[in-house]
């Protein structure tokens, strides 16, 4: 059971943050790219929830890369890409009636608003869909995109074109550019109408209506998308070039008009009272609507209180998503059983007596790991209670004792793997346990060659999982390297069942396509614990070639050598590491698992051959924003009068200004108002610039 935040050391916090932006990165590929999440929407979102608080107890060990920071995951291969000229970003999540409470208090602060003035929001339906972004030129429908990272996405315009929905062409005046937003999403209807006939046609069958919907738009041939009867709901817009209406209502309003589907259940609440009664009557009508809702969302309604307000991180200010708890059922807990991942981590799964869950059959349940087990007293046999929220893989939250059976079983976990009998593990302080054999473990091996030939990694298409498990059971592959090599059984492959002249000559060519790669995607491929797409593209900044990286890193493993054995030390124990520790996003733990990689001469050998078959290009320079404000240190002390303290740190921060708390030889600038006290005093003791409130706003806007 995880420690509570309030009770977290500094270091402890500033490790686990390491481990949440690896997770929810790896959750968010899933989820947004892949279209097959393997957690349920509840679980994800309490692992963002414990992010922020986390990073709310202690702010300077918010990353660069951290999950707050970040929206969705980046574009998948097969689309063009297209770059949103105003970002796409999240929401933030308000879970009760508190949070929501919360939510309407914090805009007051932010805005010095009076105690007694109300706050008007826009309030609607959360569709469970895929968020898309519809580009209009001079009235006429140019470009469609989907949400992908919020910074780039896919280019679908031809298969949003087929969307009877979607306006060719705007009715009415309207702005020279505008940018309309929303979500595709799939009726229940039309759900169960498509996986009836893929069942007839013996293809397998979408898990839920979001799926099928983000199937549907990501075919590449768009006839295939033409038969899907896919609906919109717009709900936002992007890029205008001018403006319309003076609240989100207004603009709501003006959609419709011109032809864009708005949600009918759209309403305006004038308090969080009124609010949270709009989520429960929506809640109890929840079942009879024709589409799946996760949630409402609340936007603040007058657009200069949003434009003020702006955004934290990836999500603005003026609005959050009022989750729906999730839907529970129970069913029979048959047998436990474990799965091995990529990095080693034992994963134990309830297989359960299928059950139907907020309209989808389930009949498998993480239990994430031995210490859950225990907490819960879970065995075989047991009555349990599932929850899901809009996803395929439901959690267990609770046994019903008063219903086990004489034969319910206690669950041992295992000492040694299920796949290859190595020794199992559990390093202190962790909860997962993991098995040692490393690339002897088939199930490490092969899991580690999925991740390898990934999109966000070497991308090479046409080596799904059945073929790299074939290969392997050939002798084939023994590692990553030997993929380059597969020419050489050019004779064998053409007279296996299933693989024609033409597949092995497509599979060749997509290999050969992928001899050059750049530097962060080739250390991301090589599937080192903890390290994902942002920690790869820092180390790649910092190390510069594969070369120096490979050397570099084999120094520090030198350094930390027997002293890897005490676990999570802080003892720096030589340059190389001292310096991979002080990168940002690495610190100790990653640095650590960094250098158990680079300590296994086999990994070290096969990055040796690697290099001998590809090509890794050298990482461009990191660039600098051009603000006169870009990395200064502020501090704010005192009561400002033209804005908030939270207002003024905003403005700071999106300058690409770093904002702390106290005072000290890296500060640049100290900004007093009225009551300033001794943070004014100690800035002038240690030579540090001191700014009026004035001065600031001048600063502010060079």
């Amino acid at each position: 059971m995880k420690k509570p935040v309030e009770k977290l050391l500094k270091e402890e916090a500033k490790e686990e943050l390491a481990v949440l932006s690896k997770e929810i990165s790896e959750h968010d590929v899933r989820y947004y790219q892949k279209n097959a999440p393997s957690i349920s929407d509840a679980e994800y979102d309490l692992l963002r929830k414990r992010n922020d608080e986390i990073e709310g107890r202690f702010p300077e060990h918010v990353r660069k890369n951290s999950p707050s920071r970040q929206v969705g995951a980046a574009p998948s291969a097969g689309f063009t890409k297209v770059r949103h000229s105003v970002p796409m970003l999240s929401l933030g999540n308000a879970f009760d009636e508190t949070d929501v409470k919360d939510f309407f208090e914090r805009i007051k602060r932010f805005l010095n608003l009076d105690q007694n003035e109300q706050i008007e929001v826009v309030a609607e339906p959360k569709i469970d869909g895929l968020s898309i972004a519809l580009r209009y030129e001079k009235g006429k429908f140019v470009t469609g995109a989907t949400r992908g990272d919020g910074i780039e996405g896919e280019n679908v315009t031809a298969n949003l074109g087929t969307m009877r929905e979607i306006p060719p062409e705007i009715k009415g005046s309207a702005p020279t550019v505008l940018e309309i937003r929303g979500e595709v999403y799939l009726s229940r209807g039309a759900f169960e109408n498509i996986n009836k006939m893929r069942k007839i046609h013996g293809e397998p069958e979408f898990a839920n209506p979001r799926n099928a919907a983000a199937g549907s738009l990501r075919q590449l041939d768009s006839t295939i998308t033409a038969k899907r009867p896919l609906q919109l709901f717009t709900y936002a817009w992007g890029e205008v070039s001018e403006d319309f209406g003076l609240t989100h209502s207004d603009r709501l309003l003006q959609m419709k008009k011109w032809g864009f589907p708005v949600n009918p259940l759209s309403g305006t609440c004038n308090n969080s009272v009124e609010a949270i009664t709009y989520h429960q009557k929506i809640l109890n009508n929840r079942h009879n609507l024709d589409y799946d809702i996760d949630g409402i969302v609340y936007k603040v309604n007058r657009l200069d209180w949003q434009q003020r307000l702006g955004f934290v991180s990836r999500a603005p200010r003026w609005a959050i998503a009022h989750k729906f708890p999730a839907e529970k059922a129970t069913t029979v807990l048959n047998k436990i059983t474990i799965q091995v991942g990529r990095t080693g981590a034992l994963t134990p799964v309830a297989n359960l007596t299928p059950v139907t869950v907020g309209g989808v059959v389930v009949s498998r349940a993480t239990l994430h790991n031995a210490d859950e087990i225990k907490r819960k007293d879970i065995r075989e046999g047991d009555t349990v209670i599932i929850q899901r929220a809009g996803d395929v893989i439901p959690q267990v939250i609770e046994v019903l004792t008063e219903k086990r059976v004489p034969t319910a079983k206690i669950f041992l976990f295992p000492k040694n793997c299920p796949e290859c009998n190595s020794q199992v593990v559990r390093a202190e302080n962790e909860a997962v346990h993991r098995c040692t054999g490393g690339l002897l473990c088939p199930a490490q091996k092969l899991e580690r060659l999925k991740h390898f030939v990934s999109r966000n990694a070497f991308d090479i298409e046409g080596l799904g999982g059945k073929h790299l498990e074939g290969f392997l059971n050939h002798n084939i592959i023994k590692n990553p390297a030997d993929i380059f090599n597969i020419r050489t059984y050019t004779k064998f492959l053409r007279s296996r069942e299933g693989w024609g002249d033409k597949s092995v000559d497509n599979l060749l060519a997509s290999i050969e396509e992928r001899r050059k790669i750049s530097l962060e995607r080739f250390i991301f491929a090589l599937g080192i614990r903890q390290v994902g797409q942002a920690n790869s593209k820092q180390l790649a900044f910092h190390y510069h070639s594969a070369d120096i990286w490979l050397q570099t890193m084999q120094k520090a493993a030198r350094e930390r050598g027997s002293n890897r054995g005490e676990q999570k030390s802080t003892e720096f124990v030589g340059e190389a590491f001292d310096t991979l520790c002080n990168i940002e996003g690495v610190g100790i733990s990653i640095a650590d698992d960094i250098v158990l990689f680079f300590s296994e001469q086999e990994n070290v050998r096969f990055i040796k051959d690697l290099l001998d078959s590809i090509m890794v290009e050298d990482a461009a320079p990191k660039v600098e924003g051009s603000s006169t404000l870009s990395e200064k240190v502020i501090v704010f002390t005192g009561s400002l009068k033209k804005m908030s303290r939270a207002e003024a740190k905003a403005v700071a921060e999106t300058l690409g200004a770093k904002v702390t708390g106290s005072v000290s030889q890296n500060t640049d600038y100290v900004v007093v108002g009225t009551d300033a006290g001794s943070k004014a005093k100690k800035a002038i003791e240690l030579g540090i610039t001191v700014l009026s409130e004035q001065e600031w706003l001048v600063l502010s806007k060079e």
